[in-house]
């Protein structure tokens, strides 16, 4: 079972390598990097490319993780009994946020894994997504900073967690629930440390509103 969670990793961190973003990029002779936060993600692809280019990345960073968990459960079909393959399915759909934020070929500096963590919470935990989706729009139309709706959407994640693990509304229990809880908490502790420049400009008042054109500050990295 240990190597079944491995493999199912290492396919999703594959799944992940494909970053909209940059290869949106690619097609277009430009590289996003040399744009706005210099991040690849959704929301410095739409200052590059246009609603469209954002657009197209976002889809990219949810359905990677989708496709991720596909593959591993048309390996383990059969294998395994179906709760077991959905918590595989669960480990792609992580592995494809670390492929994201974690790619080999750019030096290990991706995205953030807001986007891709969407199909990894669809598939371990949906129960929470309603309330995350919630908390990100409500932050954001009201403050305008993306971070900012991101990071208490990740944290309103973790919080219902519990609540739902507590009250036996999770598809999961006794250990499983263990590694699930695990699971969302490391992913969620990880999107937050790769917002730690927000949190800091936040802090300072120096933050770039969604919506208002960016100073050229290419040292920047903005929530994408």
């Amino acid at each position: 079972m240990i190597a079944a969670r491995v493999i199912s990793l290492c396919i999703g961190y594959v799944c992940g390598l494909f970053l909209g973003g940059y290869f949106i990029g690619k097609i277009k002779h430009k590289d996003i990097r040399e744009f706005g936060s210099g991040n690849v993600g959704t929301t410095n692809a739409t200052r590059a490319f246009g609603l469209k280019g954002g657009l197209f990345t976002l889809v990219c960073d949810i359905v990677k993780g989708f496709v991720a968990a596909g593959i591993v459960c048309m390996i383990f079909k059969g294998k395994y009994d179906g709760l077991t393959v959905k918590l595989l399915a669960s480990y792609a759909a992580f592995g494809a946020m670390l492929g994201h934020m974690f790619p080999f070929y750019m030096g290990f500096k991706g995205g953030k894994g807001v986007a891709t963590s969407l199909s990894f919470l669809a598939l371990c935990v949906p129960q929470t997504i309603p309330l995350c989706v919630l908390t990100f729009i409500v932050v954001v139309v009201l403050t305008r900073y993306v971070s900012l709706g991101s990071i208490l959407g990740v944290i309103v994640v973790v919080l219902q967690l519990f609540l739902f693990g507590s009250r036996g509304r999770l598809f999961y229990s006794g250990a499983m629930l263990k590694e699930v809880t695990v699971l969302v908490c490391v992913a969620a502790v990880i999107v937050i440390i790769k917002h730690h420049e927000n949190i800091g400009r936040l802090l300072r008042g120096e933050e770039n509103k969604f919506g208002r054109k960016r100073k050229a500050d290419k040292s920047s990295h903005m929530q994408s």
